[in-house]
């Protein structure tokens, strides 16, 4: 049995639109200007803490416990049901499909929240595809700590397993973790590709079965 672990914001799906939105709502209500889109885009990848500090510290506030967490937990608020401008990459649906006819197994491995995971995976009618899931606020550390990850090979039953991710920290993720790694590259990562941990890289998902089935291919 072979078994892929994908990414979720960036990888998967757009969700930029919808976090920004989430996060201007939360400022605007407090009387601050919004931070603009292209650098929250930026700010996505390692969790909502990490998010809402970056967040905090470009609208040029003073960091405290307090309003961190005040504005954490309306952002959570917001953004758990925030799916309307998020969009699936092109073929994705058709690709996770067919992987899973096919019978791979399937994981996802995101530092998204388990609220907002469930509610955009079924949003797009995906979330019955996925074997084993984890999720940024579950009981592991972020990536790029390889314990979520470890935690998703432990439940699949397969003997070899494929790392599909877009950005640094799923890079330094599939590293740490001592797996194959597959770059998607439309998502949100910044440094070189070249740069990266990596076996293989993408930007049209309807790429990815070959190079499932060169790193990772179904056992004869």
């Amino acid at each position: 049995m072979s078994a892929i672990i994908f990414d979720l914001d960036g990888t998967l799906i757009d969700s930029a639109p919808d976090i920004h939105a989430a996060m201007a709502e939360v400022f605007k209500r407090r009387g601050i200007d919004p931070v603009p889109f292209q650098q929250v885009r930026s700010f996505i990848g390692n969790g909502v803490s990490k998010l809402v500090a970056r967040c905090i510290r470009a609208a040029g506030l003073d960091e405290s416990d307090a309003l961190h967490a005040e504005i954490a937990a309306e952002f959570h608020a917001r953004y758990a049901a925030a799916v309307h401008l998020t969009t699936l990459y092109p073929h994705v649906a058709d690709t996770l499909q067919t992987l899973h006819k096919d019978g791979f197994r399937l994981g996802l491995c995101t530092n998204k929240p388990e609220a907002a995971t469930h509610a955009v995976l079924k949003h797009f009618g995906i979330d019955h595809l996925f074997d084993a899931m984890s999720f940024g606020d579950g009981p592991y550390p972020a990536k790029p700590d390889p314990a979520p990850v470890r935690h998703i090979v432990d439940q699949l039953p397969a003997r070899r397993f494929l790392y599909v991710g877009d950005s640094e920290t799923d890079a330094e993720t599939a590293k740490n973790a001592k797996l194959p790694m597959a770059i998607f590259t439309r998502g949100y990562r910044k440094t070189p590709v070249e740069q990266l941990y990596h076996d293989a890289h993408f930007d049209d998902f309807a790429q990815l079965r070959g190079i499932v089935d060169r790193l990772a291919p179904l056992p004869e």
